[in-house]
């Protein structure tokens, strides 16, 4: 066997690479503009309150969605990924907004150097989540805030279970075949491989110095304002679905 120097960082890393071009095809990467962003709007100001020109990293940019959200809110925004592709389509978007490749684990960034961190989706895939959070908490300036949004996409809803069970290949429409058994291997492999539940990213934030951490599930408006561009079978797996929002403060 050829020797190497390959980790499951890379694995995730190459994975999402080759999902970068049809990454904007799915609603729950996407966000809409009308509704659904007006939706995240209410989400971001209720945890962040307006940018007011603070400096933001946004985490796991993917194709910028997220930074372009915040930065119409009034943040000026960094963004930060690991893969390039994805990272090809964000400047494309936001030609204004710096964005750097980078392990979100290992940003790389000054201590103290940020006034909020926000990352959608990113939770459930890290290696070393206590590492990555220690490492946010560093890059946070004093007060500075955290917001993850993220799920337990592992744990359903019996619904969710019968569904899945009798449509396996419910959650993966839009994945051709090889991804999605990528996807179950990684998946397998991560930190949060039984699920990310909230009390347990919260717990771990909790040991890691954050405080005032508050656990939000009120992402309903989004979600059916989602619904509209979903298939039925995506959009009855979301339903059954742990999804969260989290904001916590470093002192």
């Amino acid at each position: 066997m050829t020797p190497t120097n390959r980790d499951l960082r890379d694995d995730i890393r190459d994975y999402w690479s080759d999902r970068a071009a049809t990454f904007d095809d799915d609603p729950g990467h996407r966000i809409d503009d009308g509704t659904e962003m007006a939706e995240w709007e209410v989400l971001f100001r209720r945890h962040l309150s307006d940018g007011d020109g603070r400096a933001l990293l946004d985490l796991a940019s993917g194709t910028g969605e997220i930074a372009r959200l915040c930065q119409r809110l009034g943040f000026v925004v960094t963004g930060l990924d690991w893969a390039e592709p994805m990272l090809e389509r964000a400047r494309g978007k936001l030609p204004d907004v710096i964005f750097l490749q980078a392990d979100a684990e290992r940003t790389t960034l000054p201590s103290d150097s940020m006034d909020v961190i926000v990352t959608r989706h990113l939770v459930w895939t890290l290696v070393d989540p206590a590492a990555a959070f220690a490492e946010w908490f560093r890059v946070l300036k004093p007060g500075g805030k955290l917001l993850i949004v993220d799920g337990d996409f592992v744990s359903r809803s019996l619904l969710g279970r019968i569904f899945q069970w009798i449509m396996p290949d419910g959650s993966h429409s839009a994945m051709s075949a090889a991804n999605a058994a990528r996807h179950k291997d990684i998946l397998a492999k991560v930190h949060f491989s039984a699920g990310a539940r909230a009390d347990q990213v919260a717990a771990l934030l909790r040991s890691t110095g954050y405080d005032e951490i508050v656990i939000d599930t009120r992402l309903a408006p989004i979600h059916r304002a989602q619904a509209t561009q979903l298939d039925w079978r995506k959009s009855l797996l979301r339903r059954s679905e742990h999804r969260y929002a989290i904001s916590a403060s470093k002192p």
